[in-house]
């Protein structure tokens, strides 16, 4: 991917997520999209929880400028539709969420299930098949910690899959820990972080800015291009 030399690595709070990255079992490299950190105002205080990043698969940058090159960053970061389009896009995601305060895997899990449970129910699509994913999630989580700079991993297959990883040390390991298929629930996890009500609106806005330039350098590298032709 020619983009790629423009990438840069993105400092979270005390987390610094590289350019590139090879999601557990997989073969493939991602770009960095954006990332951002989830948190929430407790009284007069901004507590920080976690740092989220976002990696794309490369053909996602195609795909998406086809309707959304142009537009500026402001205008992404206040779309919807954009970012719906890049859950539900044909490419595969990877998602790296790390620990800034220690969570239980059950705190993660219960919370995470409760947004995607709602986004279903909004949408009028919760069904039994939900459910037991839900249920399916929750148990992978039922056994974990996570310390801080501990990190959650998960990869979103166009097919439907949701591949998920653990590391206890910012590394990523090569190896999955579960894989549960249902393309609901794999598009519901990623919505919950970057969808209408997101709970990192700082990793919207990276991805707004960092997939606006990128698809202004793509369209001046297919017109460069052409005129080599």
């Amino acid at each position: 991917m020619a983009l790629r030399s423009s990438l840069t690595a993105v400092q979270v709070d005390n987390v610094t997520f590289p350019p590139t990255a090879k999601p557990p079992a997989s073969d493939k490299t991602f770009f960095l999209a954006g990332a951002g950190v989830r948190g929430l105002q407790i009284d007069d205080k901004f507590v920080k929880f976690t740092a989220i990043a976002i990696y794309l698969q490369d053909n996602a940058v195609p795909s998406l400028s086809v309707k959304w090159s142009g537009k500026t960053p402001q205008e992404l970061t206040e779309s919807d539709d954009f970012f719906r389009d890049i859950v539900t896009g044909p490419f595969e995601k990877f998602m790296q969420v790390t620990m800034i305060l220690p969570l239980t895997g059950q705190q993660y899990s219960e919370k995470v299930s409760e947004n995607c449970v709602a986004i279903w129910k909004h949408l009028g699509i919760y069904t039994d098949r939900e459910a037991t994913a839900i249920d399916k999630f929750v148990s992978v989580f039922r056994d974990q910690n996570f310390p801080p700079h501990s990190s959650i991993l998960f990869t979103v297959l166009p097919q439907g899959s949701l591949v998920i990883g653990f590391s206890k040390d910012g590394s990523i390991p090569d190896d999955a820990t579960a894989v549960i298929e249902n393309k609901l629930l794999s598009e519901a996890v990623l919505e919950s972080m970057i969808g209408k009500q997101g709970v990192s609106p700082a990793a919207k806005q990276s991805l707004a800015t960092r997939l606006s330039e990128l698809f202004k350098q793509s369209v001046h590298d297919d017109t460069a291009d052409k005129k080599i032709e």
